[in-house]
Protein backbone atom coordinates (compact mmCIF):
# COMPACT_ATOMS: atom_id res chain seq x y z
CA UNK A 1 0.00 0.00 0.00
CA UNK A 2 1.37 3.29 -0.69
CA UNK A 3 2.23 5.50 2.20
CA UNK A 4 0.10 7.97 2.72
CA UNK A 5 1.50 12.19 2.00
CA UNK A 6 0.05 13.42 5.73
CA UNK A 7 1.68 17.14 4.01
CA UNK A 8 -0.32 17.11 1.01
CA UNK A 9 -3.74 18.95 0.01
CA UNK A 10 -6.70 17.56 -1.07
CA UNK A 11 -7.65 16.81 -4.95
CA UNK A 12 -11.23 18.29 -5.33
CA UNK A 13 -12.89 16.42 -8.26
CA UNK A 14 -15.66 19.37 -9.13
CA UNK A 15 -19.11 18.84 -11.48
CA UNK A 16 -19.81 21.65 -13.24
CA UNK A 17 -22.88 22.58 -15.73
CA UNK A 18 -23.46 20.89 -18.02
CA UNK A 19 -25.07 23.91 -19.85
CA UNK A 20 -27.57 25.93 -18.10
CA UNK A 21 -25.22 27.86 -15.32
CA UNK A 22 -27.71 28.00 -12.84
CA UNK A 23 -27.27 24.36 -12.18
CA UNK A 24 -24.15 24.52 -10.05
CA UNK A 25 -24.03 23.39 -6.76
CA UNK A 26 -23.77 25.68 -3.19
CA UNK A 27 -21.06 23.27 -2.12
CA UNK A 28 -19.08 23.67 -5.39
CA UNK A 29 -19.42 26.85 -5.31
CA UNK A 30 -17.88 27.12 -1.78
CA UNK A 31 -14.93 24.92 -2.85
CA UNK A 32 -14.22 26.74 -5.92
CA UNK A 33 -13.95 29.94 -4.25
CA UNK A 34 -11.74 28.07 -0.92
CA UNK A 35 -9.17 26.45 -3.00
CA UNK A 36 -5.70 28.63 -3.90
CA UNK A 37 -6.26 26.89 -7.30
CA UNK A 38 -8.50 24.92 -10.12
CA UNK A 39 -7.10 23.04 -12.95
CA UNK A 40 -9.70 23.51 -16.01
CA UNK A 41 -10.33 22.05 -18.83
CA UNK A 42 -10.56 25.36 -21.19
CA UNK A 43 -9.87 28.18 -18.90
CA UNK A 44 -11.60 30.59 -21.45
CA UNK A 45 -15.04 28.38 -20.74
CA UNK A 46 -14.51 28.10 -16.97
CA UNK A 47 -14.15 32.08 -17.13
CA UNK A 48 -17.81 32.41 -18.32
CA UNK A 49 -18.65 30.37 -14.39
CA UNK A 50 -16.01 32.26 -12.67
CA UNK A 51 -17.72 35.83 -14.04
CA UNK A 52 -21.20 34.32 -13.36
CA UNK A 53 -20.49 33.64 -10.00
CA UNK A 54 -18.29 36.52 -8.91
CA UNK A 55 -15.00 33.70 -8.71
CA UNK A 56 -11.62 34.62 -8.25
CA UNK A 57 -9.74 32.15 -7.98
CA UNK A 58 -6.71 31.08 -10.10
CA UNK A 59 -7.06 29.00 -13.06
CA UNK A 60 -4.62 26.49 -14.73
CA UNK A 61 -4.93 24.38 -18.07
CA UNK A 62 -4.93 21.09 -18.26
CA UNK A 63 -6.49 18.77 -20.33
CA UNK A 64 -5.87 15.73 -22.48
CA UNK A 65 -3.70 17.33 -24.30
CA UNK A 66 -1.25 18.55 -21.59
CA UNK A 67 2.13 17.41 -21.33
CA UNK A 68 3.55 15.65 -18.61
CA UNK A 69 4.83 18.88 -17.09
CA UNK A 70 1.39 19.93 -16.33
CA UNK A 71 0.51 16.87 -14.50
CA UNK A 72 3.76 17.14 -12.38
CA UNK A 73 3.42 20.42 -11.56
CA UNK A 74 -0.34 19.92 -10.09
CA UNK A 75 0.99 16.92 -8.25
CA UNK A 76 3.77 18.90 -6.75
CA UNK A 77 1.35 21.78 -5.60
CA UNK A 78 -0.89 18.86 -4.17
CA UNK A 79 2.40 17.57 -2.24
CA UNK A 80 3.27 21.28 -0.86
CA UNK A 81 0.30 20.78 1.13
CA UNK A 82 -2.15 23.28 -0.82
CA UNK A 83 -5.46 21.59 -2.04
CA UNK A 84 -6.42 21.84 -5.51
CA UNK A 85 -9.92 21.49 -7.83
CA UNK A 86 -9.91 20.26 -10.87
CA UNK A 87 -13.12 20.93 -13.58
CA UNK A 88 -13.98 20.49 -17.16
CA UNK A 89 -15.86 22.20 -19.42
CA UNK A 90 -19.58 19.96 -18.61
CA UNK A 91 -20.14 17.49 -15.87
CA UNK A 92 -17.14 15.67 -13.92
CA UNK A 93 -13.99 15.05 -14.66
CA UNK A 94 -12.79 11.59 -15.61
CA UNK A 95 -15.91 10.91 -17.25
CA UNK A 96 -15.76 10.98 -20.56
CA UNK A 97 -13.65 13.88 -19.81
CA UNK A 98 -10.02 14.50 -18.88
CA UNK A 99 -8.57 14.48 -15.24
CA UNK A 100 -8.60 10.89 -14.39
CA UNK A 101 -4.61 10.40 -14.41
CA UNK A 102 -4.44 13.16 -12.58
CA UNK A 103 -6.70 11.74 -9.38
CA UNK A 104 -5.11 8.40 -10.17
CA UNK A 105 -1.18 9.49 -9.72
CA UNK A 106 -2.77 11.15 -6.64
CA UNK A 107 -4.32 8.59 -4.76
CA UNK A 108 -1.56 6.35 -5.44
CA UNK A 109 0.31 8.70 -3.34
CA UNK A 110 -2.38 8.22 -0.80
CA UNK A 111 -3.59 12.01 -1.41
CA UNK A 112 -6.98 12.48 -0.37
CA UNK A 113 -9.65 12.89 -3.01
CA UNK A 114 -12.81 14.51 -2.23
CA UNK A 115 -15.48 14.34 -5.00
CA UNK A 116 -17.87 17.07 -5.22
CA UNK A 117 -21.31 15.50 -7.12
CA UNK A 118 -23.56 17.73 -9.88
CA UNK A 119 -24.83 18.20 -13.08
CA UNK A 120 -24.43 14.75 -15.12
CA UNK A 121 -25.81 14.73 -18.89
CA UNK A 122 -26.03 10.83 -19.06
CA UNK A 123 -28.07 10.57 -15.90
CA UNK A 124 -30.22 13.37 -17.26
CA UNK A 125 -30.73 11.79 -20.95
CA UNK A 126 -31.41 8.95 -18.68
CA UNK A 127 -34.48 9.87 -16.66
CA UNK A 128 -36.11 12.01 -19.80
CA UNK A 129 -35.56 8.51 -22.28
CA UNK A 130 -38.88 7.31 -21.03
CA UNK A 131 -36.76 4.10 -21.33
CA UNK A 132 -37.21 1.93 -18.30
CA UNK A 133 -33.76 1.63 -16.58
CA UNK A 134 -33.59 0.07 -12.85
CA UNK A 135 -29.73 -1.27 -14.12
CA UNK A 136 -27.77 0.79 -17.31
CA UNK A 137 -24.72 1.00 -18.54
CA UNK A 138 -22.89 4.12 -19.31
CA UNK A 139 -20.64 3.68 -22.58
CA UNK A 140 -19.43 6.85 -23.44
CA UNK A 141 -18.58 7.70 -26.76
CA UNK A 142 -18.02 4.37 -28.92
CA UNK A 143 -15.25 3.84 -31.71
CA UNK A 144 -15.76 5.13 -34.86
CA UNK A 145 -15.18 2.21 -37.08
CA UNK A 146 -13.41 -1.51 -37.37
CA UNK A 147 -13.44 -4.07 -35.06
CA UNK A 148 -13.89 -2.56 -32.21
CA UNK A 149 -17.41 -0.66 -32.60
CA UNK A 150 -18.89 -3.85 -34.10
CA UNK A 151 -18.02 -5.88 -31.00
CA UNK A 152 -19.06 -2.64 -28.57
CA UNK A 153 -22.42 -2.19 -30.41
CA UNK A 154 -23.11 -6.28 -30.01
CA UNK A 155 -22.09 -5.79 -26.46
CA UNK A 156 -24.46 -3.22 -26.27
CA UNK A 157 -27.36 -5.64 -28.08
CA UNK A 158 -27.18 -8.30 -25.80
CA UNK A 159 -26.72 -6.42 -22.29
CA UNK A 160 -30.67 -6.48 -20.75
CA UNK A 161 -29.43 -3.08 -19.30
CA UNK A 162 -30.10 0.29 -20.72
CA UNK A 163 -27.09 1.79 -22.05
CA UNK A 164 -26.30 5.19 -22.24
CA UNK A 165 -23.90 6.68 -25.45
CA UNK A 166 -22.84 9.89 -25.92
CA UNK A 167 -22.11 11.30 -29.93
CA UNK A 168 -21.58 13.84 -31.77
CA UNK A 169 -24.01 15.84 -34.13
CA UNK A 170 -22.72 14.71 -36.83
CA UNK A 171 -22.12 10.99 -36.34
CA UNK A 172 -25.91 10.81 -34.73
CA UNK A 173 -27.54 9.26 -37.26
CA UNK A 174 -25.09 6.60 -38.49
CA UNK A 175 -24.79 5.73 -34.99
CA UNK A 176 -28.32 5.18 -34.70
CA UNK A 177 -28.91 3.33 -37.81
CA UNK A 178 -25.78 1.02 -37.11
CA UNK A 179 -27.23 0.21 -33.88
CA UNK A 180 -30.97 -0.62 -34.93
CA UNK A 181 -28.96 -2.91 -37.87
CA UNK A 182 -27.32 -4.57 -34.58
CA UNK A 183 -30.42 -4.32 -32.24
CA UNK A 184 -33.10 -4.36 -34.51
CA UNK A 185 -34.97 -1.85 -35.61
CA UNK A 186 -37.59 -1.91 -32.93
CA UNK A 187 -35.11 -1.79 -30.03
CA UNK A 188 -36.83 1.68 -28.10
CA UNK A 189 -34.43 4.13 -27.45
CA UNK A 190 -34.02 7.93 -26.78
CA UNK A 191 -31.87 10.93 -28.49
CA UNK A 192 -31.46 14.13 -25.88
CA UNK A 193 -29.28 17.12 -27.12
CA UNK A 194 -28.51 20.33 -25.96
CA UNK A 195 -29.55 19.17 -22.14
CA UNK A 196 -29.97 21.93 -19.73
CA UNK A 197 -29.64 25.15 -22.74
CA UNK A 198 -32.38 26.77 -24.30
CA UNK A 199 -33.01 24.38 -27.19
CA UNK A 200 -33.02 21.05 -25.08
CA UNK A 201 -35.04 18.55 -27.07
CA UNK A 202 -35.32 14.69 -26.48
CA UNK A 203 -36.71 12.10 -29.07
CA UNK A 204 -38.38 9.23 -28.11
CA UNK A 205 -39.05 6.02 -30.37
CA UNK A 206 -37.24 3.35 -31.84
CA UNK A 207 -34.04 2.96 -32.60
CA UNK A 208 -35.18 2.38 -36.56
CA UNK A 209 -37.29 5.74 -36.06
CA UNK A 210 -34.75 7.87 -34.34
CA UNK A 211 -32.25 6.60 -37.13
CA UNK A 212 -34.59 8.01 -39.93
CA UNK A 213 -35.36 10.93 -38.12
CA UNK A 214 -31.89 11.51 -37.80
CA UNK A 215 -30.77 11.09 -40.95
CA UNK A 216 -33.20 13.56 -42.21
CA UNK A 217 -33.32 15.94 -39.31
CA UNK A 218 -29.12 15.93 -38.77
CA UNK A 219 -29.33 16.79 -35.07
CA UNK A 220 -27.44 19.66 -33.36
CA UNK A 221 -25.38 20.23 -30.34
CA UNK A 222 -24.56 18.16 -27.69
CA UNK A 223 -25.59 14.12 -28.45
CA UNK A 224 -26.70 11.71 -25.72
CA UNK A 225 -28.09 8.41 -26.47
CA UNK A 226 -30.16 6.29 -24.27
CA UNK A 227 -30.90 2.28 -26.15
CA UNK A 228 -33.03 0.12 -24.04
CA UNK A 229 -31.70 -3.25 -23.04
CA UNK A 230 -32.49 -6.54 -24.14
CA UNK A 231 -35.45 -8.39 -23.85
CA UNK A 232 -36.52 -12.01 -24.77
CA UNK A 233 -34.30 -13.52 -27.15
CA UNK A 234 -33.75 -11.84 -30.36
CA UNK A 235 -30.90 -9.22 -30.15
CA UNK A 236 -29.46 -8.84 -33.29
CA UNK A 237 -31.59 -7.54 -36.26
CA UNK A 238 -29.24 -7.38 -38.68
CA UNK A 239 -26.66 -10.14 -38.30
CA UNK A 240 -27.69 -13.18 -40.34
CA UNK A 241 -26.58 -13.42 -44.21
CA UNK A 242 -30.06 -13.12 -45.09
CA UNK A 243 -31.00 -10.03 -42.97
CA UNK A 244 -28.01 -8.47 -44.09
CA UNK A 245 -28.75 -9.22 -47.86
CA UNK A 246 -32.39 -8.01 -47.22
CA UNK A 247 -30.83 -4.92 -46.13
CA UNK A 248 -28.56 -4.57 -49.02
CA UNK A 249 -31.46 -4.79 -51.19
CA UNK A 250 -33.49 -2.34 -49.30
CA UNK A 251 -31.07 0.12 -49.56
CA UNK A 252 -30.09 -0.55 -53.62
CA UNK A 253 -33.91 -0.04 -53.94
CA UNK A 254 -33.86 3.29 -52.22
CA UNK A 255 -31.41 4.38 -54.84
CA UNK A 256 -27.90 3.22 -53.30
CA UNK A 257 -25.26 1.44 -55.58
CA UNK A 258 -25.23 -2.49 -54.81
CA UNK A 259 -21.63 -1.96 -54.16
CA UNK A 260 -22.22 1.02 -52.06
CA UNK A 261 -24.65 -0.44 -49.99
CA UNK A 262 -22.78 -4.10 -49.79
CA UNK A 263 -20.19 -1.99 -48.27
CA UNK A 264 -22.50 -0.48 -46.00
CA UNK A 265 -24.06 -3.23 -44.51
CA UNK A 266 -21.10 -4.96 -44.08
CA UNK A 267 -19.48 -2.55 -41.77
CA UNK A 268 -22.44 -2.70 -40.05
CA UNK A 269 -22.65 -6.37 -39.68
CA UNK A 270 -19.29 -7.68 -39.63
CA UNK A 271 -20.35 -9.82 -42.28
CA UNK A 272 -18.11 -10.02 -45.72
CA UNK A 273 -18.69 -8.07 -48.04
CA UNK A 274 -18.11 -9.90 -51.07
CA UNK A 275 -20.76 -12.30 -49.93
CA UNK A 276 -23.49 -9.65 -49.43
CA UNK A 277 -22.49 -7.71 -52.95
CA UNK A 278 -22.71 -11.03 -54.65
CA UNK A 279 -26.46 -12.35 -53.63
CA UNK A 280 -28.31 -8.74 -53.21
CA UNK A 281 -30.46 -8.11 -56.45
CA UNK A 282 -28.64 -6.25 -58.74
CA UNK A 283 -29.62 -2.61 -59.67
CA UNK A 284 -28.88 -0.88 -63.12
CA UNK A 285 -26.76 1.71 -61.30
CA UNK A 286 -24.26 -1.25 -61.11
Amino acid sequence: MAERDAAGGTLYVVATPIGNLGDITLRALEVLRAVPLVAAEDTRLTRRLWARYGIGTRLVSYHAQSDARRLAELLEHLSGGSDLAVVTDAGTPQVSDPGGELVAAWAARGGRVVPIPGPSASLAALVASGVTAARFCFEGFLPRRGKERRERMERICADERATIVFEAPGRAAATLADLAAKCGEDRPASLSRELTKLHEETWRGTLGELARRASGNPPRGEITIVVSGATGGATEAATTVDDARAEVDRLVEEGMSRSSAAREIASRTGLPRRELFRFSKPNRRD
